[in-house]
């Protein structure tokens, strides 16, 4: 693995909110309810996540998103600076509060309903005016819980200025051709493939998207298609107690390591390692490794 002194520039362009977490004996089923015997409040946001964990990488991090004009949205300012992220396109709004997720966890099961709230209000203005920090940054990342049309124009406008553009396709949707034509690297669940891909069979679809799309499962295993062969990799841990905020842990990974141009096996490794360790903690952001814990 390379990482070289430069600490590369990246922007993150998604979701902030407060994980709610509720620890049940079971995942209640339609019209059951259940008694949590613990609950939890964690920073999360797959935007803010990815925010966090390129940040304790060693990269320089810019974040855009949106929070209400609320306590919990100055908690998660506030906690996006002591990470070192800059919040200077963290935009407020009175229009809606600060998203929350809900989280059932029940061993290694878990339910999540989000309600995006603010995230619905991140702008294509907000974008524009990122515009000089995209064009000094060396990637950018996007996720799927904000409108759709402003991830379509960040990915257009990255390209644009010919950076490279990560995809965490998370939660699943429908993407268009031209999303997945244009973005460099696509971090996947293997759930969700008929929901981004439409019904095509797992290996057809690694196939079509050669050493460009990174298919994960719950294992914290990876796999993609490099061209001549599938290649697969697993770092799981008999430990895990949180599995919440892995895809973002491996997709922080992913991206600084090919910030310091490593090869796509080496990025992958990396973002296992990286997975691996937000696993053995509880919170989505506060148990991801920092890069002098990793090398």
């Amino acid at each position: 693995m390379n990482f070289s002194s430069e600490h590369p520039k990246i922007v993150v362009v998604g979701s902030c909110s407060l994980d709610l977490v509720l620890y049940t004996e079971k995942i209640p089923t339609c019209n059951e309810t259940v008694v949590a015997r613990l609950s939890e409040n964690h920073f999360g946001g797959k935007g803010a996540n990815q925010a966090v964990g390129t940040a304790r990488l060693g990269a320089s991090v810019y974040f855009v998103g949106c929070v209400g004009v609320d306590p919990l949205g100055q908690q998660i300012m506030r906690n996006l600076v002591n990470e070192n992220v800059n919040v200077g396109f963290v935009y407020e709004t009175d229009q809606e509060s600060t998203g929350i997720a809900y989280v059932t966890n029940c061993g290694r099961d878990f339910s999540i309903v989000v309600d995006p709230a603010a995230n619905k209000n991140v702008s294509i203005k907000q974008i524009s005016d990122a515009e000089k920090y995209i064009y000094s940054s060396d990637l950018v990342l996007v996720q799927l819980e904000i409108p759709i049309e402003v991830i379509e124009y960040t990915i257009k406008k990255a390209k644009d200025l010919g950076k490279l553009v990560g995809l965490y396709a998370s939660p699943g949707t429908k993407l268009s051709d031209e999303i997945l034509d244009q973005v460099d690297f696509i971090v996947a669940k293997t759930n969700e493939l008929s929901i981004i891909f439409g019904e095509d069979q797992r290996e057809d679809i690694l196939k079509k998207y050669f050493n460009k799309l990174f298919v994960r499962d719950e294992t914290n295993s990876t796999i993609y298609f490099d061209g001549t062969e599938m290649k697969y990799f697993r770092n799981e841990n008999e430990s895990m107690v949180y599995k919440m905020g892995m895809g973002d842990a491996f997709t922080s990974g992913f991206a600084v390591a090919l910030c310091h141009k490593n090869t796509l096996e080496d990025c992958v490794k990396f973002g296992n390692l990286v997975s691996s360790k937000v696993s053995l903690g509880k919170g989505a952001q506060s148990a991801l490794p920092y890069l002098k814990d990793l090398i």
